[in-house]
């Protein structure tokens, strides 16, 4: 079970919780790129500006100052001032158009790396973060094509995760700004930010929201709330929808998107994907496609992959690069793996194996053993100290070490395997363990 860190939304790892955020970072990082994408990594620092662009998100922000700036200053409030960035998209924008003329479009990239937000910490949320995000960005224009491949990348890398059933929950903000421009509700913005609080606060709260704050009709509140009461594992919603009785042509055009969207979904995620029109996202920059993940049975922990297609996030003068993308929440996801016991490595060291020393002058010769069993990639260690055998078999037995290696002074080689006590002759040139005890393996709980 992961531990509480001592700074509350700063979490830290064990060495054996560790290697299980290891593996899920390896995997989305192998699945990655066998759908061709290519890591980037961007500084941890942008300006207040460039990261306060788009949506209401400027108290999440964590500034930067030296120590001996004054607190009391007006530093934080200068647009060039400096801050840490709190997602990997707004800054990924950033760098696609400073890069623009040494990129090929489409620009296919997965980014896995820290980010900061100054919330309050609790279950599912914390103020230092990994995400791990995929998007592909084009040139002038980018094909919707890549709105349903996106998706798909995701429920595989997701997949292959020692986690939970899971469901991407997909929407489109086209269909549902479409559909309340239809009923008379022209601040298209304000009604997805009402919506988007559906699972907070309930449709009576938000039908309250949405008259008082926006000037609703009692009819118009509750059209909203039975467009976000759609949610089918197929396409039928479009005959939902339509049957609400609202036209409009951006309406149509989000209709068309989001079956194209599930009808593959369908085909290749079975069971994977629903239609789920009450999902809006808060972030101003979406215009199309929107994701939220959420894990079956573990719903109360929010999503753990989120978002969607932006049009206009990345630009320069007249030239566009729209997006579309999707994070995981890698903290939040391993947190719940540890806490819930999900899943376990197989051992709690990368080492398979400890070389004893027969006394001190026996190192160097310990250290070539390890250096062929290395060679072959066996993960070594060479003991301490020229402890009793015993001392030395309990301190690998502590550590999670599966082998011991012992040499005679005649040059003879044994390895003990101390978990079941069997203790045989070996070649350093040619001993290997099992394929399964060669490496540390994370395999979900049964």
């Amino acid at each position: 079970m992961a531990r509480t860190a001592s700074l509350s939304g700063f979490p830290e790892w064990l060495p054996e919780e560790r290697l299980v955020e290891l593996h899920v970072l390896d995997t989305l990082r192998r699945t990655f790129e066998l759908h061709g994408f290519s890591s980037i990594e961007t500084r941890a620092v942008e300006t207040v500006g460039q990261l306060l662009r788009k949506g209401e998100i400027d108290k999440e922000v964590y500034g930067l100052s030296r120590l001996q700036d004054d607190e009391d200053s007006a530093a934080k409030f200068d647009p060039h001032a400096l801050a840490l960035h709190f997602d990997l998209t707004v800054p990924f924008a950033r760098y696609v158009v400073e890069n623009a003329g040494y990129l090929a479009f489409p620009f296919r990239r997965y980014q896995i790396q820290k980010v900061w937000r100054g919330e309050r910490p609790q279950e599912g949320r914390a103020r230092e973060f990994t995400q791990a995000d995929i998007d592909v960005v084009g040139d002038g224009e980018l094909p919707f094509r890549y709105d349903v491949e996106i998706a798909l990348v995701i429920a595989e890398a997701l997949n292959a995760l020692p986690i939970p059933d899971f469901l991407l929950r997909i929407n489109n903000r086209k269909l549902a700004e479409g559909f309340y421009t239809g009923i008379g509700l022209t601040d298209t913005a304000g009604v997805l930010r009402s919506i988007d609080k559906l699972e907070k606060v309930g449709p009576a709260k938000v039908a309250e929201l949405l008259k008082e704050e926006l000037g609703a009709t009692d009819d118009q509140a509750q059209a909203a709330l039975k467009l976000a009461g759609i949610r089918t594992q197929d396409t039928s919603f479009v005959a939902q929808v339509r049957a609400l009785g609202v036209t409009n042509e951006l309406l149509e055009e989000g209709l068309n998107e989001l079956e194209q969207v599930i009808a593959a979904a369908v085909l290749h995620a079975p069971g994977r994907v629903v239609a789920d029109l009450s999902i809006a996202r808060g972030l101003d920059y979406y215009t199309g496609t929107v994701v939220e993940t959420v894990l079956v049975g573990h719903e109360q922990l929010g999503s753990i992959c989120s978002g969607g297609r932006y049009d206009a996030l990345a630009s320069k003068g007249n030239r566009k690069f729209p997006g579309v993308g999707l994070s995981i929440g890698v903290t939040r996801l391993v947190s719940r793996i540890l806490s819930q016991d999900l899943a376990k490595a197989s051992r709690s060291v990368p080492t398979a194996v400890l070389v004893t020393l027969n006394n001190d002058e026996s190192w160097g010769a310990a250290q070539d053993v390890a250096a062929k069993l290395r060679s072959r990639g066996i993960a070594t260690e060479v003991a301490a100290k020229a402890e009793k055998f015993g001392k030395q078999i309990k301190f690998a037995d502590r550590r999670g070490i599966p082998f011991v290696w012992f040499t005679d002074d005649d040059g003879k080689h044994q390895v003990k395997d101390i978990r079941t006590g069997e203790q045989y002759d070996a070649d350093p040139d040619a001993w290997t363990p099992s394929e399964e005890d060669l490496h540390v393996r994370v395999t979900a709980a049964r």
